[in-house]
């Protein structure tokens, strides 16, 4: 007799799944959204000032509402009209956002900078988020430390202020063990109102910090070397409001690219950035795949048969750690022997569970995953295990033959904009659908001979 594992919701009798009807043939063209990483980071850096700001190409996602209850707590004002969101902050009423959104959403955790620098005060929780790993805020500490202030954490709090009669950061140079975004943006947005320069060695390169950087210099801001590894900030004593558009999400070009590949469809995406999508292009065209780019921030992915490669996660401009759970859903179909190398976050390859119920022949070995193509997927139950894994899921799921189905969808709404409807005007079938776990028979949970 096989044990069947049957993974029921732990608070609720009552969820919605994700249904897809696999083995389809996808055709058309896809918008890309604004890029989450970057919204989130600088909807905390218009708290540097106290006029309004306005942000364009602003994805509809969960985490960017959490982010605004983030900042509303503080006394912030913001309007959403579309893609456009208006943020006054003229006002901020409190330091200390409440735990129980900052635990929803690490990124929350980006306010401290702003906060400290222009209130010369911030209390704020330790952040939540996806369970993919330990990211510390040790490197965001120091930063803030290095630049005068006295930090402690006390009761799950971080404690951060600007001591004795000055009422500004200090400039310093800092050093940085890893090259964090996180601490990255952090000491950027702080060192902004700082006195005197910042220097940032080791520091993240990614287009997200350079976008920041981008729209803090548009509100009057000093910044130099943002993309670069070391990024050097003149303080000033004010900022103003500014009209400013995110630019487009390179992950979701990038999860659209591998939906052409693995259902051996040609798509075009546009609003693209093909510069910031080198390393992903690189490897589809090492698997055999033609991509176009024969108009201005417009990419093509013509389809090809499909060979194995190898993969190793790294810092930015290297292979980007979002991709990685995508691209094992493509391997695990393609003709030949991978290996994928996860060095970016210890606890990121939770989703091989899942992806060997659909018939995927994949082992672990610490840090890697050994994949050997198969020549299709089968639809099964599966459950999403962070927000790039549940994207991951669903485009096994479109390659895949029969039906699957997607549990722990909230995943999925953190970080994509309307990923099903998109789907579905390409040709995609798949749905959402309300399952009460109450009303299903008992024999579910029983073994199956």
């Amino acid at each position: 007799m096989e044990e069947q594992t049957i993974n029921l919701p732990s608070n609720s009798q009552n969820e919605t799944l994700l249904k897809i009807w696999g083995n389809s043939q996808l055709q058309g063209h896809v918008t890309i959204s604004g890029a989450k990483n970057s919204a989130l980071a600088i909807m905390a850096a218009t708290l540097l000032s106290a006029d309004e700001c306005r942000l364009g190409n602003v994805p509809a996602l969960v985490d960017i509402n959490h982010m605004g209850n983030v900042l509303s707590s503080l006394g912030i004002k913001l309007h959403r009209n579309q893609d456009c969101l208006e943020i006054n902050t003229k006002h901020i009423t409190t330091s200390k956002p409440p735990y129980e959104l900052v635990s929803r959403l690490r990124a929350s955790f980006f306010v401290i900078g702003p906060l400290l620098s222009r209130l010369g005060a911030a209390r704020v929780p330790l952040p939540g988020g996806c369970a993919i790993g330990a990211r510390p805020v040790d490197l965001h500490v120091n930063g803030l430390e290095a630049m005068g202030a006295q930090v402690r954490i006390e009761h799950g709090i971080v404690h951060a202020d600007i001591p004795g009669s000055r009422n500004r950061l200090q400039g310093a140079d800092i050093y940085l063990d890893y090259p964090s975004v996180g601490a990255t943006e952090t000491i950027l947005m702080a060192a902004t109102l700082a006195e005197g320069e910042t220097r940032i060695e080791n520091a993240a390169r990614e287009p997200e910090v350079v976008d920041l950087a981008n729209f803090c210099n548009a509100m009057g801001a000093n910044i130099y070397g943002a993309g670069t590894n070391t990024i050097t900030i003149s303080g000033v004593k004010s900022l103003h409001g500014v009209d400013y558009s995110i630019i487009p999400d390179r992950i979701e070009a990038g999860t659209f690219l591998v939906a052409g590949a693995i259902t051996q469809s040609e798509l075009s995406l546009s609003p693209v950035i093909p510069e910031h999508l080198t390393p992903v292009l690189a490897k589809l065209r090492a698997m055999g795949l033609k991509i176009v780019n024969d108009e201005p921030n417009c990419l093509r992915v013509i389809p090809g048969p499909l060979q194995a490669t190898d993969i190793e996660t790294l810092p930015y401009p290297g292979f980007p750690t979002d991709m990685q759970a995508q691209f094992m859903a493509l391997l695990s179909i393609s003709q030949g022997d991978s290996v994928i190398t996860e060095t970016v976050f210890e606890n990121r390859l939770r989703h091989v569970a899942e992806f060997k119920r659909m018939g995927a022949d994949i082992r672990l070995k610490g840090q890697q995953a050994i994949i050997r193509g198969v020549s299709m997927l089968t639809g099964a139950p599966v459950v999403a295990t962070d927000l790039r894994a549940s994207s991951a899921l669903v485009l096994a799921g479109l390659a895949a033959k029969g039906i699957t189905t997607i549990q722990g969808l909230h995943h999925l709404d953190r970080g994509y904009d309307n990923l099903e409807q998109k789907l579905q005007q390409l040709g995609a079938q798949l749905e959402r659908v309300d399952v009460n776990y109450e009303e299903l028979p008992l024999e579910i949970s029983m073994g199956v001979h």
